[in-house]
């Protein structure tokens, strides 16, 4: 079969009108961004009761697989696409590297499940926002994403920074309170964002090589499982973690591994329309508009809704703003 470079990737109806075509991958970016904000709320709440993030990972990993791969096994086309996969391993179209999204993924998912408890759904979006912002420059700049190389812009490099500060603000209410800030939460998501924008870049690819959003992600849940399974597994054997029932959180909770699914094929079809970074920047503000409002009406226990918090999120708005308008303006 011939190379695949530049065939449009499907997740469901084509073909879309040029209006439908240039709106579509928007609204899929900021779709990502409400339904990862909903999975963390997920994730956290399954690692507080179940007392382990990696526990609440496998959960998330495992269901997103089995359904993934329920859907695969019914459809013939996304079949093709996973065997695509091989294909273009075995003809270098894709290195081995670029399928490694997946364990950026299951190291997400435990900076995830630990850090929601305790600074809140909304805090962990912005740090996530300043990592993911930040790292997408350098990854669009070396080319990683399926739209190879982008040049760091003065407006690209104004919504990174601005997307940063967001960040610093968001927190800073903290600073003066008696327990001071969560300095290793806040860290924790930073790197998950860092993390994101490499796996969207190498999803993307794989989705462009495989013709199928879809197959990319059942790679990327597949190699996310191995590890978070590995992790449990030593966790378990070392005394550090005790694998007990796993019946005892709320039941929406338990839905967050097809939420997973999801958002993460939407970003794997975005990124070769719109780019890493126009895709994180989207998905930041439908991220940071359901985080705030999952902190307002179902808090964790550390969620602190302060003034410096709204105003953070509205300066990641701005970040989105300007790197959309530096999109728009090179269409």
């Amino acid at each position: 079969m011939g190379s695949l470079k530049g065939r449009r990737v499907q997740v469901a109806g084509d073909p879309m009108s040029p209006s439908a075509t240039r709106l579509a991958p928007l609204v899929a970016a900021f779709a990502v961004g409400l339904l990862n904000a909903l999975q963390s709320r997920m994730n956290g709440g399954l690692a507080t009761e179940w007392g382990s993030p990696v526990m609440a990972g496998v959960w998330s990993f495992g269901t997103g697989l089995i359904a993934l791969t329920v859907l695969v096994l019914v459809r013939p086309s996304l079949r093709l696409g996973v065997l695509e996969v091989g294909r273009a391993l075995r003809a270098s179209r894709l290195r081995w590297w670029q399928l490694v999204g997946g364990l950026c993924g299951g190291t997400f998912v435990i900076a995830q499940s630990a850090t929601v408890p305790v600074i809140g759904v909304a805090a962990f979006a912005i740090g996530v926002v300043a990592g993911q912002a930040t790292n997408s420059l350098v990854v669009d700049r070396f080319g990683l994403g399926p739209r190879g190389v982008i040049p760091v812009t003065p407006q690209r490099l104004t919504a990174a920074i601005v997307a940063v500060v967001a960040v610093a603000v968001a927190v800073s209410g903290r600073l003066s309170a008696p327990e001071g800030i969560p300095v290793l939460p806040v860290l924790a998501a930073f790197g998950a964002g860092l993390l994101t924008a490499v796996q969207q870049a190498l999803n993307g690819r794989v989705a462009q090589q495989s013709g199928s959003a879809i197959s990319a992600t059942w790679v990327n849940f597949l190699l996310g499982l191995a590890l978070l399974v590995a992790v449990l597994g030593t966790a378990v054997a070392v005394g550090r973690v005790d694998v007990g029932p796993l019946d005892r959180a709320s039941p929406w909770f338990y839905a967050s591994g097809v939420v997973g699914v999801t958002f993460i094929a939407l970003a794997a079809w975005a990124v070769p329309r719109i780019g890493v970074l126009i895709t994180a920047l989207l998905a930041v503000a439908g991220q940071l508009t359901s985080a705030l409002i999952l902190d307002l009406v179902l808090p964790t226990e550390g969620t602190a809704v302060s003034t410096g918090l709204v105003v953070g999120v509205a300066l990641a708005f701005i970040a989105v703003l300007i790197g959309a308008r530096r999109w728009a303006g090179s269409r």
